[in-house]
């Protein structure tokens, strides 16, 4: 739990920080984007500036710097409109075969929503606030430069090539990481069943020979069925990893069955409850695997009532699917933990390996094609565990 937890506190760290990096970019560009409009406007203003120079410029006026400072600007476009709303004069503005005087007005419009304009009077007069009812001015309308707009809206585009990036690397690293889980599960898995398997032949030679010298001891067939069990035990995680092919079955004798071995092995202080339907419920199982999930399903919830208190079992169908509800009068999940309790490694007892409930949701979900969850819970109430398969 404690290292599941870890993990997750790592997650949200590196979250954060990926947000704290994303809003800086954004501040540092809109910095510079702000800075270099400030720039632009300059440039404009003395373009203008020069404009009106043009224009108040005599017969014998030396005009090569005025016509340098106009001729420079390349980048910003720029429509220059006379105090009759007459278009004088236009820059950076590409025409390229249309209607060139409704799309310069189309283009003036949108330069006045934007808002980028100066106003220069054409005399010469220093005084701002002298009468101005005869003098001329011509309006400035400018657009950002493509340069400032390419600025603007690059930290968005590389923030979303970014994100891209990093979600794809997300997920081929979980893909990664369960590959390499379902190798490790599955081989241990196999390596388990090789290693009981020698032991256990031993064991059913001996428990025949003793069957044959004793044959009315009554401690033997109790052994024996210890004997069976685990070649059972063996024969679950053999099947791990391989896919066994699921066989038509009851439901309710398969559920039956594994609540009944566990009620056995169980003490008396916890009640097995089983609501199930007269008719049988027909749905593919692999038999030993899905007893497996029932099983891990009690234990759990034995441990969570701390060995004293009830487990109702209810199956149920409709036409698409059976649906089994295991339910305790345990402590409860919060709900934060529906989904963390089959993570594996996550578990609340101490001694705990947390492979249980990962392990039961292997087998449902990957073999059986079906869905467990947490159905519900409520604090020192009980939690209610669903299975859904398709019948």
């Amino acid at each position: 739990m404690q290292y599941t937890d870890r993990i997750r506190q790592v997650k949200i760290i590196l979250v954060v920080v990926a947000i704290l990096i994303a809003i800086a970019s954004l501040r540092v560009s809109h910095v510079l984007t702000k800075d270099l409009s400030s720039e632009e406007r300059a440039k404009m203003e003395v373009w203008a500036d020069a404009l009106r120079a043009l224009n108040n410029a005599g017969k014998d006026a030396d005009l090569t710097l005025v016509l340098r400072v106009l001729a420079g600007n390349n980048t910003i476009p720029v429509i220059a409109v006379g105090k009759d709303s007459v278009i004088q004069t236009w820059r950076n503005i590409p025409v390229r075969g249309r209607d060139t005087a409704a799309y310069i007005n189309r283009v003036l419009e949108e330069f006045r929503l934007a808002g980028h304009a100066i106003r220069i009077y054409m005399d010469d007069s220093s005084t701002r606030h002298a009468t101005r009812r005869a003098r001329d001015y011509i309006d400035i309308y400018y657009e950002d430069s493509l340069m400032l707009r390419r600025l603007a809206t690059y930290p968005y585009v590389q923030l979303g090539v970014v994100l891209i990036f990093v979600i794809v690397a997300i997920f081929a690293l979980l893909s990664s990481k369960r590959a390499e889980q379902n190798k490790v599960w599955v081989g241990l898995s196999k390596e388990t069943a090789h290693q009981l398997g020698t032991p256990i032949s031993s064991l059913m030679a001996w428990t025949e020979i003793l069957q044959a010298k004793y044959p009315s001891d009554e401690l033997l067939p109790e052994m024996s069925n210890d004997i069976n069990r685990l070649r059972v035990i063996a024969d679950r995680f053999s099947k791990i990893g391989s896919m066994p092919e699921p066989q038509l079955n009851n439901l309710n004798e398969v559920v039956g069955n594994a609540t009944a071995y566990i009620a056995r092995r169980t003490s008396s202080k916890v009640d097995f409850v089983k609501h199930c339907p007269e008719s049988p419920v027909w749905v593919k199982l692999n038999v030993p695997l899905f007893e497996w999930v029932m099983e891990n399903l009690y234990k759990n919830a034995i441990d969570a009532m701390d060995g004293q208190g009830t487990i109702t079992v209810t199956l149920s169908e409709t036409p698409q699917k059976a649906v089994i509800d295991v339910a305790d009068t345990g402590k409860g999940i919060p709900k934060s933990k529906f989904k963390a309790v089959f993570t594996p490694g996550y578990t609340t007892k101490k001694r705990g390996w947390g492979l249980g409930l990962s392990l039961a949701r292997r087998i449902v979900e990957d073999y059986h094609k079906g869905r467990i969850y947490v159905k519900r819970s409520e604090q020192n109430r009980g939690t209610v565990f669903r299975i859904e398969l398709k019948k």
